[in-house]
């Protein structure tokens, strides 16, 4: 071969090489999904299949360390991507083991690889960090996030709360399964979501190991740190259960978590199949500072305080409608919350009070003026925005979503009858089980389903504005 040859076919090779490494033309993936309500919440370019978080509590010093393991696949040709983190201080940044560049700005973490991420292209991010975390104040004014309390910290994640203590694609649009690894000092339990793999003492420190299997969205996952006393127990078909309870709420929790297996039960029988590997729940003794009552977290709700029958049923029912079949974006939260206080409704009836009905007709009689009393509140809260449409981030977890939402659940019973209503209540949470869907999804859902033309119910019920003057 001639020395020009020779010479040419090792240009060929060395730009081959460098085409198939760094020199990926990628784009740098969106700050953000589009969220109508929260626009710079998620992140473009990649789809998280599982989260891998290992942390370390210090009770006294109220500090955190932790490395998070993020395994994600690529949506597009990537040359950087964003994560979200509000506060906490990044050390390292690596993708597939190699050191990784990062910045940050507000509460994105923007990670340069170093190497581009060729669209289908499964990679890890391996991010080292730590601080003390902090809470943060939601649109309505409500505090989220790392919550400190007088023995160690429980998370309120609801919309946005849990970028504070771990980095990730915070949006319910992006679901993934969790292994969670927490540290805290021996004596103290620390409680996440699924089932407790394993519990280590060593050294005075403890580790427990929690494993969801089941697809999650980040605002759904916990990490409560305290003084607990833990009852664990199996329901009657081996469905295992979980329940954490500080000592200060024990006495006022006991009536209400005694029945968490028969509203177990019961919502089967509505709502059909548990979506979940295991159930429970998390009571702490919360910070007065703290104006919420529950959240919803996934397979253990957490309670600020001991609960009540009616708020276990609520944030049960939330297993099926908000944690198993989640919604698209922020804007379609009243498929969370109008199916949950319709659940309340339903068991109010089974436990011999008032019907579905008679609540609706309670808050639809509702003058300006006055207060309804079993729910204490107002025309104006009820009337405020259409559940469909909350129209700003403020109104997320507004009456309306709930109470309104509820309502149009009703409507929709009296227009489709008995039969094809309870059909929906199990066949929605089937059909988008460990998935996501929006209202619009629902809408059409219920249409397949009966010959009763359901536009203007829904167009006046979930997305008119005001009280609608006529009633199913």
């Amino acid at each position: 071969m001639a020395a020009a040859s020779c010479a040419a076919l090792v240009a060929v090779l060395l730009v081959s090489s460098c085409t198939e490494g760094s020199a990926v033309k990628g784009t740098a993936g969106a700050g953000g999904v589009g969220d109508p309500l929260f626009p710079t919440l998620g992140n473009g370019g990649y789809d998280v299949r599982h989260y891998g978080l290992d942390l370390a509590y210090d009770v006294a010093k109220k500090r955190l360390d932790a490395t998070a393991r993020i395994s994600a696949k690529a949506t597009r040709d990537l040359s950087s991507f964003r994560l979200d983190l509000q506060g906490l201080r990044v050390t390292s940044v690596r993708v597939d083991g190699a050191a990784a560049g990062f910045s940050r700005k507000g509460h994105k973490l923007t990670v340069r690889p170093a190497e581009g991420l060729r669209k289908g292209r499964a990679f890890r991010t391996t991010v080292a960090y730590g601080g003390v975390p902090q809470e943060m104040t939601d649109a309505d004014g409500a505090s989220e996030g790392w919550v400190k309390t007088a023995d160690g910290a429980f998370v309120s994640g609801e919309p946005a709360g849990s970028m504070t203590w771990f980095p990730g694609n915070n949006h319910p649009s992006d679901k993934a399964a969790y292994d969670i690894r927490i540290t805290v000092p021996r004596g103290y339990t620390a409680v996440a979501g699924g089932e407790l793999r394993s519990s280590v003492t060593s050294g005075g420190r403890t580790t427990f190991a929690w494993h969801s299997g089941e697809p999650m969205a980040t605002y759904l996952a916990t990490a409560t740190i305290g003084r607990f006393d833990v009852h664990q127990s199996r329901m009657a078909d081996g469905l295992p259960l979980y329940v954490a309870v500080d000592p200060k709420e024990a006495a006022g929790s006991r009536k209400a978590l005694d029945r968490l297996p028969e509203v177990l039960a019961w919502s089967r029988k509505l709502f059909g199949p548990y979506p979940f590997s295991s159930a429970g729940a998390v009571v702490d003794h919360a910070p007065e500072r703290i104006d919420w009552y529950a959240l919803e977290t996934q397979t253990k709700p957490v309670y600020a305080g001991a609960p009540d029958i009616s708020t276990v049923v609520h944030e049960t029912a939330h297993q099926w409608f908000g944690n198993s079949v989640t919604p698209r974006t922020w804007k379609d939260t009243w498929l969370n919350e109008g199916f949950a206080q319709y659940a309340e409704w339903l068991w109010e009836a089974h436990e011999g009070g008032r019907t579905p009905q008679e609540r609706f007709d309670a808050l639809y009689a509702l003058e300006d003026d006055d207060e309804d009393e079993a729910d204490g509140v107002t025309y104006e809260d009820v009337w405020e925005f259409p559940p469909g449409d909350p129209g700003s981030a403020e109104n997320v977890t507004g009456t309306p979503v709930y109470d309104r939402g509820a309502m149009v659940l009703q409507q929709l019973r009296n227009a489709v009858g008995e039969r094809v209503f309870f059909r929906i209540l199990k066949e929605w949470p089937a059909a988008h089980r460990h998935g996501n869907a929006n209202s619009e999804e629902f809408i059409d859902f219920c249409q397949e389903r009966t010959d009763v033309d359901l536009t203007e119910l829904f167009d006046d019920w979930l997305y008119g504005e005001g009280r609608p003057d006529w009633e199913y």
